[in-house]
Order: C-alpha cells, then structure tokens, then sequence
C-alpha cells in the first residue's frame, strides 16, 4: 500500500505544478497596480498615447482609414499597412523590399504582446534575417568588386520579388523539393503561412460579438488560427508549447491599443483594411508558389 500512496502523491504533487505554472503564466497579463509605460520582462510593453481622433469611413467609402501614428510605442498600424501597398505595386507579383519591411512591423506587433509570444516571433525573425541575408549574398556575387547598387540587394536584380527570386534559385537550383535547404524559396513559405495565422487572427478581432454578446479572446482567436495555419507543419511539442502562448496573450483592450483605437467600433475598419492587404499579399505569394509546386517544401 506504502508504493500506492507515494504514487498517487506524485501525481498530485505533478498536477499542482503544472496548475501553478499555468496560472503564472496566465496571470503575467493581469493589471498590475497602476498605470505604468512598460511591464517588466514577461509583461507587454506599451505606453500609453494620446490618440489622434480616428477618420472612419463612411459606409461603401473604398477609401482606407486614417490611421494615426501612435507615440509611445513601436508597433505602427499605418506603417504596417504602407508597406503590404507598397509590395503589391506589380500586378502579378510582390516585391520583397516593402513584404519584408511588413514583416519588421509585424514582427514589432508580436514583441508587443510579450516575451511569451517570443515562441513564434523568434523563429519569424530569423527567417526575415535569412532572406536578407540571402538577398545580399547574391548581389553581391552578380556584382563582384563593384558591390551592389543598393546594400540590401532587394531594389534590383534576382532578388527584388517573390516571383523573381523563386525562378532565380530554380535556375541555380537552390531548392530542393527532397530535403531541407536555407533557400530563399523555403524560408518565404515559413513566413507566407506565419501571415495566415496572423491574418486569421486578426479577421477574428475584427468579427463582433457571437449571439450571447460575447467576443472571443484574443487567445482563443490565435488557437483557432494556429490550427488552421500552423499547427498541420508543426510537431506534436511545438503544438503544446503553443498552447502556452495562447494562454498567455493579453485580453481585446490592449490587442485595440496596439492598433491605435479605443472601442471596437474604431477597430473594425482599421483591422479590416489590414486584414484586406495582408490577404492580397498572401493570396499573391500563393499564387507564384503554387505555380512552382512549391506550397509543400520540406
């Protein structure tokens, strides 16, 4: 009986500390005293702003909203939105200048919500710096001593679109649809399905209230959408690390604040004119990779 007893204690000691951490790690977004401009290390950092009133378009305007810059923090709504136009200025095609300049802002919005969050935007940040640095290496080896005429080797050359560099490494044969490889080809899809999880989650910010006038948290919203985007090319211990990170996001407000507005009533429409954007670029990447077989790089 002695053995019985110890295991049972186990297990009960096992399920407390799994309890505890969870409610750790949960209560790390609760409100902590006063208002202050940033939390510590596991907390968002945000300040507080004084907002520029929001334009909200009248119903059918096509016209985007104004979007305000928001002092105080480095996440900006209307730089995000600038830079995904910017992409789409070929009709068939999205450069990759002003893409990854969209991710630089994107990836300011993830480290917005906390170093929880870092479990996504880490690897994110990598891959941005991977094609970067790609981009570079290959001017560079087309230009020789003379150097490229721009430092980031994505104004011209091999590298200035998606659909330019993809044809460029299948000329090289860089990519290799049997095995791993750093091509620009295979970190661009890490990344195209990265935005579909944060262009799903945000569409459901965008949504109201169900029937009993509730609104999803913002943790319930990233877990559906993680689901759909993610989670099908992620091991079984990445999903539950996941699960983690959604249990740690902070409640809607602060989701508006980030986007520079104060009622949901304000975010609709700008949520839905980045949401618009972020679905055209998406759907424009698609596209150039589904043409090339490339939508299922190992």
């Amino acid at each position: 009986m002695v053995p019985l007893t110890r295991m049972k204690l186990l297990r009960l000691l096992l399920l407390a500390a799994m309890l505890a951490l969870l409610l750790f790690i949960s209560s790390l977004w609760l409100p902590q005293g006063g208002v202050r401009d940033c939390g510590g290390s596991w907390q968002p950092c945000l300040k507080f702003y004084r907002q520029t009133p929001l334009l909200v378009p009248e119903e059918g305007a096509e016209a985007p909203p104004l979007i305000p810059e928001c002092p105080g923090q480095s996440f900006q709504a209307g730089r995000l939105l600038r830079y995904l136009k910017s992409s789409l200025e070929n009709a068939d095609d999205v450069l990759l200048e002003p893409y990854l300049q969209s991710w630089d802002q994107l990836l300011k919005f993830m480290e917005s919500l906390g170093t929880m969050v870092g479990f996504f935007s880490h690897k994110v940040k990598e891959k941005v710096a991977l094609i970067r640095e790609l981009s570079l290496k290959r001017s560079l080896e087309a230009h020789g001593k003379r150097g490229p005429p721009d430092r980031s080797g994505l104004q011209i050359g091999a590298n200035r679109s998606v659909r330019s560099m993809v044809e460029a490494e299948l000329k090289d044969g860089v990519v290799d649809f049997s095995r791993r490889t750093d091509s620009g080809c295979r970190t661009l899809l890490r990344l195209h399905r990265s935005l579909l999880w944060l262009k799903l989650m945000l569409e459901g910010l965008a949504d109201g209230p169900d029937a009993d006038g509730r609104y999803r948290t913002p943790g319930e919203l990233s877990r559906a959408a993680y689901m759909v985007a993610l989670a099908p090319h992620h091991p079984w211990v990445l999903r539950q690390a996941a699960e983690l990170v959604f249990l740690a996001l902070p409640d809607r407000r602060y989701f508006l604040q980030l986007v520079c507005v104060r009622s949901q009533r304000e975010a609709t429409p700008v949520l839905h004119a980045i949401i618009n954007a972020l679905a055209l670029v998406h759907t424009q990447t698609q596209r150039i990779l589904a043409e090339h077989d490339m939508l299922e790089l190992p």
